[in-house]
């Protein structure tokens, strides 16, 4: 079994911002189907491009991502390998995607979280590139206002095709 995990916060506030495009994605995967609470999180076994995977966004808020991941893969004893975080990335232009097989976190700290909680930076992401600081954003905004900020209305209207294109991006990864 593969583990996609999305990371995001938790809430209605928070469902359009930056920093939950990974949950966004994790959301079109599953194609209106409904997730079940475990684990502090909310997950869905399904099928994926041939394979069985398990869709999780963690409910315990971006910071702490990593506990309810760690819960979910002890108890299906999933291999870092196997599993792919999808999360948001500022140092990526808005609608850019890269994938890689491991490295450190950045300033990200869900996936800061994710790698300390499992003991590896050996895990597969996907990153979706969020920033258009000084397009629709001050430029100067703080980082954590920037990324719990909505994207703008320009963004939105992208979106649809921004996600189809990470979610063919992660079906070319998944290992």
């Amino acid at each position: 079994m593969i583990i996609i995990c999305g990371l995001g916060n938790p809430g209605a506030k928070y469902t359009k911002t930056r920093h939950n495009i990974g949950f966004r994605l994790v959301d079109k995967l599953a194609n209106g189907k409904a997730f079940l609470e475990k684990w502090n999180a909310l997950i869905l076994k399904t099928e994926l491009h041939g394979k069985q995977v398990l869709l999780l966004k963690p409910q315990t808020y971006m910071n702490l991502s990593g506990q309810a991941l760690r819960q979910v893969v002890n108890f299906y004893k999933i291999k870092p390998e196997n599993i792919v975080i999808t999360y948001d990335d500022v140092d990526l232009k808005f609608g850019d995607i890269r994938y890689r097989k491991e490295g450190s976190a950045g300033t990200h700290n869900g996936m800061k979280s994710v790698i300390r909680e499992l003991g590896t930076n050996k895990i597969p992401r996907l990153r979706l590139g969020v920033e258009s600081r000084g397009l629709y954003m001050p430029e100067q905004m703080d980082l954590a206002n920037f990324v719990l900020a909505p994207f703008a209305k320009e963004e939105e209207q992208q979106m649809e095709s921004f996600l189809a294109k990470a979610s063919e991006e992660l079906k070319n990864h998944l290992p």
